[in-house]
């Protein structure tokens, strides 16, 4: 693969799980330059809904995010959580809410189309229905998407931000073919069902997170246990300090079909130290 890159036929993707408050950010900063190092790729995606204290985003983490070396920033179920989001998310045009969120009645948007070099890559970020809050169709709104996108660029990747490895299996095997990547965001746990599935649309049912690796999904672990002990009601808080972990994946897809060649998942933390 990597001879394929150099000849200047393949598109490099590195997709970052969902950012957990200060020890993420922190992790986004220590780790995308050694990332970028080893597998070169040409475009960075993160998805950031849990950034600023583990709800939303602010301008501030955001700007730090972009600093960091990130394209595109994707959201999710907590992209409203922070308030201030709605100050800046018009002017922030590498910012994704869920395209299915009632377009033209929030602000934001929920697709982008950026320039790699000669060819275009499309991103496009939606939510799931299953154990979610309220949204339009995801496969609706998809195939209206895909079918405007696919008329700039073949290259088109989804961040699919749901509960059930069913529900993203499902939209994955549905547009088979019709989009280069769909990977999903929400869970927290990196799953190991990466695969190219038949007409050539990687999968990887959820990234994973980065953040607090001894928290319960970035969350500190004795408010979490409290709540199952108890069954009362308990803040849940961003676990702070102590190891940390980031969970990414590296995808390779063709840049004039868009059909998807290796997707590579990676995590890295006290388990799974990272070679540079």
């Amino acid at each position: 693969m990597s001879s394929y890159l150099e000849e200047g036929k393949s598109m490099r993707i590195l997709f970052i799980g969902d950012i957990m408050g200060n020890t993420g950010q922190d992790m986004v900063d220590d780790y995308l330059p050694k990332l970028k190092r080893r597998f070169h790729p040409q475009v960075t995606i993160v998805n950031a809904e849990n950034a600023t204290r583990g709800r939303g985003i602010n301008e501030q983490v955001y700007k730090r995010i972009l600093a960091a070396g990130t394209d595109v920033i994707t959201m999710g179920n907590h992209v409203w959580d922070n308030p201030e989001i709605s100050l800046f998310i018009d002017s922030a045009k590498k910012i994704l809410r869920p395209a299915n969120f009632s377009a033209g009645r929030v602000p934001g948007i929920g697709h982008t189309v950026i320039q790699i070099n000669q060819q275009k890559l499309a991103v496009i970020n939606l939510q799931g229905r299953v154990f979610m809050g309220p949204s339009d169709d995801p496969f609706a709104v998809a195939n209206e998407l895909i079918a405007e996108l696919r008329k700039k660029t073949n290259c088109i990747f989804v961040d699919f931000h749901a509960e059930t490895t069913s529900e993203k299996e499902a939209f994955s095997w549905y547009f088979d073919g019709k989009v280069s990547a769909v990977i999903g965001t929400h869970t927290h746990v990196q799953t190991n069902d990466a695969r190219i599935l038949p007409k050539g649309t990687a999968f990887l049912s959820d990234v994973g997170m980065t953040g607090p690796y001894d928290g319960i999904l970035g969350m500190r672990r004795q408010n979490v246990i409290s709540r199952f002990l108890n069954q009362m009601p308990t803040r849940f808080e961003v676990a702070e300090g102590g190891r940390r972990t980031l969970s990414c994946c590296v995808i390779d897809i063709a840049d004039e079909t868009g059909v998807a060649q290796k997707i590579t998942p990676l995590q890295i933390n006290a388990d799974h130290p990272f070679d540079e």
